[in-house]
């Protein structure tokens, strides 16, 4: 596992109402500090008082998941997405990355098609989606900002089939693996109905047991539909 996942756990944890927003994330860090986090975020977990460093980067889309799937509404939704990401990624960017990623989750677990969530996306957002993997592929290098991978990997979610492809395709792009295959995959999962068995038991497999029992709870509370 990576930070990603990390970080993830430590949102849902927030919404399950174990603390509050700033001290789940740095509690999280403290217990996993050699996750793979950017060099300004592990700071931050470090101070008593941390303030948000104007990060445009993708650490506030790739741990926005549980949100998605926390609230009724798309309103919410996005209020929440941006709560999430201002404590540390406070960019208009970076918080726009969160959103279009809770986004994008709320939409397919309400049952919208691909087409509805392209254009949503591209209406509130104005990411370009109508590109393809392959024509993203040739020039793609490795980024970490928000805008240079958010849209990618919604873009191979969208190109997608099954969860398994979404997870592919963005991987496949060459870019900041684990986070775009998080994203693509998250999204996948609203859509699709879920993660396939044979993955699931895989990633439970390599996953510590308090990280899980977080996402048991989570899973209890908030996606039973």
């Amino acid at each position: 596992f990576t930070d990603d996942t990390v970080m993830t756990v430590a949102v849902a944890d927030w919404l399950l109402g174990t603390d509050d927003l700033i001290p789940s994330l740095q509690n999280y860090v403290h217990r996993y500090p050699k996750a793979g986090y950017g060099a300004m975020f592990q700071q931050w977990a470090t101070f008593s008082n941390p303030i948000p460093y104007h990060s445009f980067g993708n650490g506030s889309a790739m741990r926005v998941s549980p949100i998605g799937w926390a609230f009724d509404t798309l309103e919410e939704t996005l209020r929440h997405a941006a709560e999430s990401a201002a404590v540390t990624h406070n960019h208009p960017q970076g918080i726009k990355g969160a959103q279009a990623v809770a986004a994008c989750i709320f939409l397919a677990r309400k049952g919208e098609s691909k087409a509805n969530i392209r254009t949503y996306v591209e209406q509130t957002f104005y990411y370009d989606l109508h590109r393809t993997c392959d024509e993203i592929r040739p020039d793609y290098r490795f980024d970490v900002t928000c805008q240079g991978s958010v849209p990618e990997s919604i873009i191979a979610f969208l190109e997608s089939t099954d969860f398994e492809s979404a997870v592919r395709l963005a991987v496949s792009l060459g870019g900041d693996a684990d986070t775009m295959g998080a994203i693509a995959g998250s999204i996948a999962e609203a859509f699709y109905g879920g993660v396939p068995e044979n993955i699931r038991q895989e990633c439970i497999r390599r996953m510590p047991d308090d990280l899980l029992s977080v996402l048991h709870r989570f899973s209890e509370q908030f996606m039973r539909q």
